[in-house]
């Protein structure tokens, strides 16, 4: 793939000798769990991604603030989120679950790290949330992200795996590697754009403005894969429904509320984007918590 002058790209290393550890202990770990019941919780995590009704809030992938973390927990749980993703550390996990029963997301670009953190009680995991290696340089190749997937995969064979595309590719490039994607198992594939759209327009027309880039990606990845599509980065009330019009099964929101300083504020936020997208408060029976993988 060609890259941007004068930007890196993050290289493709051999395996960590730590990773095929983990990665042996994995299979025997799941081996015993691999059941009924753990693809039942599967269906659980994914299903308001088949109802075309998510919304997960993320609080960041480098964001390990255990008070910044837990604002943004509880902002998705009071605001009806319906997932939270939060960043790959089995501490904030077991503070996750004491504050929701939504299903908690865990992001991170080392596949080796989601072991942990699921046996914790995260019940799905994500490679993505780029931004923060963006702001040094870093960008991602479709065959870097084939081989995280595939190593995560290899570790984790049950779990929810959701996969963001790089917006960095050029948009053909974002639909092949969202089908190669998809033949490796992945469930969710999810899209960016924010980081690289730079509105001209203020209010109404700058927010439409910043959300095109994702919206272009959900739209024709989606028409192009049978699982479902997450739009992400850029998104807030205002484009939200668009997104679930472009034909993605649900939306993925940072910035707009983990840049909050208030927790009042957050929960405001993403009740606001709940609202917006017509989500419903959730009945006690639908946030049972789902049974680890």
């Amino acid at each position: 793939m060609a890259t941007m002058v004068g930007v890196g790209v993050l290289p493709v290393t051999s395996t960590s000798p730590f990773a095929s550890n983990s990665r042996r202990r994995a299979r025997s770990l799941f081996s015993i769990r691999a059941s009924a019941s753990a693809s039942s919780s599967k269906e659980l995590v994914l299903q308001d991604f088949t109802r075309r009704r998510a919304l997960k809030i993320i609080s960041g992938l480098t964001n390990f603030d255990k008070d910044k973390v837990a604002s943004v927990v509880i902002a998705a749980d009071k605001g009806r989120a319906t997932h939270v993703d939060i960043a790959c550390d089995k501490d904030l996990v077991e503070l996750a679950l004491s504050l929701t029963s939504i299903p908690i997301c865990v992001s991170s670009v080392d596949p080796s790290s989601f072991l942990p953190a699921v046996e914790a009680g995260a019940q799905m995991v994500e490679i993505g949330n780029y931004d923060s290696f963006y702001d040094l340089g870093i960008q991602f190749s479709s065959d870097q992200i084939l081989k995280l997937t595939r190593e995560t995969r290899g570790i984790l064979p049950y779990i929810a795996l959701s996969v963001t595309v790089p917006h960095t590719l050029s948009l053909p490039d974002q639909v092949r590697l969202a089908e190669q994607l998809e033949q490796e198992g992945v469930d969710i594939i999810q899209t960016e754009g924010g980081k690289c759209s730079n509105p001209t327009k203020s209010g109404v027309l700058g927010l439409i403005e910043k959300a095109s880039p994702t919206l272009a990606a959900a739209y024709s990845i989606s028409r192009a894969v049978k699982i479902p599509v997450m739009c992400a980065s850029g998104l807030s009330s205002v484009t939200a429904p668009m997104a679930i019009t472009a034909g993605a099964a649900g939306v993925g929101i940072g910035s707009a509320v983990n840049k909050l300083n208030d927790v009042v504020a957050m929960i405001a936020e993403v009740t606001s984007i709940s609202e917006a997208l017509g989500l419903q408060a959730r009945h006690p029976s639908q946030v049972k918590r789902s049974v680890k993988n």
